[in-house]
């Protein structure tokens, strides 16, 4: 899909993965809405401001919410072409910890935060995506989903139960949602990033990073946010991906702990 043009939304574009592929989208010439938390917990009005794009303040498991966030975003940009989705967090905890077996209502937070969340939005975008005309009419192609999923969905951590699960979920509905959307020209994947310079890793030592990517085979650094842009723009360009989950982690792949 050409991007210059296209309308698309970020969700979680205020920082990070989003922001920078916000940037990306800007700079080849999309239309592009922000969709992120409202302040203080984001900084999502200053960035759009800045960038010059609308903002839509979004907490994702607030899932009616979202689907106003994304309908208004949508009217905004006149369409929606492509959406990416790149919220989500975790939480440290074990199977069986110390005090007990682990915490379900956490578990269901992090469920709801990351699959859920990552879910309704792809379903809701895929609605609106379905009522555009082709943007190729070799191709017959309406839209393009990105979501975000992480290296711990195949090698989770010790701890990490909850947020494996989550992104190994987001990873597993790329074959089936494009099954699901083919008939309609919608494309479905996944970035898998391994450790970026994004939220709790950014701007920490230079030492400390070289421990965390010491398991990678090159190069051993933390990855850019730009870097998960360049393949998010790569995947809207090119038609013959689709129904997968790309891993974005520089050979690196995780140990127990």
């Amino acid at each position: 899909m050409e991007i210059s043009g296209k309308k698309a939304v970020v969700v979680g574009g205020a920082s990070g993965f989003g922001r920078a592929t916000v940037e990306a989208l800007v700079k080849r010439g999309a239309r592009v809405a922000i969709l992120d938390r409202p302040a203080p917990h984001s900084k999502g009005q200053e960035v759009a401001d800045g960038i010059g794009v609308p903002f839509f303040a979004t907490d994702v498991t607030d899932f009616a919410g979202t689907e106003r966030a994304l309908a208004g975003a949508v009217d905004a940009l006149g369409g929606l072409h492509i959406v990416v989705t790149t919220a989500g967090g975790g939480a440290a905890m074990r199977t069986l910890t110390k005090d007990g077996p682990h915490d379900l209502d956490i578990f269901r937070q992090v469920t709801d935060l990351n699959l859920i969340g990552t879910f309704n939005v792809s379903r809701l975008a895929a609605a609106h995506m379905s009522k555009n005309d082709p943007v190729d009419e070799e191709a017959e192609e309406r839209g393009v989903i990105v979501n975000t999923s992480s290296i711990a969905a195949f090698e989770g951590q010790i701890g990490q139960v909850a947020y494996t699960a989550s992104k190994a979920a987001i990873a597993a509905m790329c074959l089936t949602m494009a099954r699901d959307l083919g008939s309609v020209g919608i494309r479905v994947l996944a970035i898998a990033p391994s450790l970026f310079a994004t939220g709790l890793t950014q701007g920490i030592p230079d030492e400390y990073a070289a421990v965390l990517t010491k398991d990678a085979a090159f190069p051993k650094r933390l990855g850019k946010p730009e870097e998960y842009a360049k393949l998010a723009l790569a995947i809207v360009e090119n038609p013959m991906l689709n129904g997968q989950c790309l891993r974005l982690d520089a050979g690196q792949r995780f140990a127990p702990k």
